[in-house]
């Protein structure tokens, strides 16, 4: 390897350059902090939603809720039917709802409906509830809490009438969700969750596995 000249004499010189990607510093963050500002924004179109006909929801709504500006709703969605169509369904809040095995499973649906409420103020499945404020939308709602809801439940049962029992099973919930964030009945809310979940998860559970 041949050496620079420098006044002070003979330099070694450099190495070549490794050939390497080029680095991307804050590539992560911003990853993370889009991600955080898409899921303020279906958090701000489900409160919404659970409150209002989707034909009264704007997207400056949404926006001033999620505490962003419209045209970052518009860069992540596209527009507003395809916001809403992610905020109308329920796939990955039922991988949470069914996530415990089915023996367990009226306990652990009972605790994170409660949770849900007590922790974000929102519950995985009330938001069925509303459909008929929806008008054709609703359709499109119901149409998504069976499919991925009572169907992918009953779907994990055995025994006779499983599409009843799961539907049973979810009622109960329905309900529980109902008296706990819309009537927010004040004994209910003021028991821990995990007594509620002792207490009300053997009703639900005995849908689901009826004489165990």
């Amino acid at each position: 390897m041949s050496a620079v000249s420098t006044p002070s004499g003979p330099r070694a010189a450099a190495p070549a350059p490794r050939e390497t990607a080029p680095a991307t510093p804050g590539a992560a963050p911003a990853r993370r902090d889009a991600e955080a500002t898409r899921a303020a924004i279906l958090k701000a179109a489900r409160h919404l939603l659970a409150r209002h006909a989707h034909a009264d929801i704007t997207l400056r709504a949404v926006a001033e809720r999620a505490g962003v500006s419209p045209p970052l709703i518009l860069k992540y969605f596209g527009n507003k039917d395809a916001l809403f169509a992610r905020v109308m369904s329920f796939d990955s809040d039922a991988d949470d709802l069914l996530d415990a095995p089915v023996e367990e499973l009226g306990r652990h649906m009972v605790r994170h409906v409660l949770a849900s409420q007590r922790d974000r103020g929102a519950d995985p499945l009330l938001r069925i509830a509303f459909a008929p404020l929806h008008g054709d939308h609703g359709e499109v709602l119901r149409a998504n809490f069976r499919a991925q809801v009572t169907e992918r439940l009953a779907a994990r049962l055995t025994g006779p009438d499983r599409g009843l029992r799961a539907e049973l099973a979810v009622a109960g919930l329905l309900g529980l969700g109902v008296m706990y964030g819309v009537a927010r009945g004040a004994h209910l809310r003021g028991t821990d969750v995990d007594a509620i979940a002792d207490r009300y998860g053997p009703l639900v559970q005995a849908q689901l596995t009826p004489g165990a």
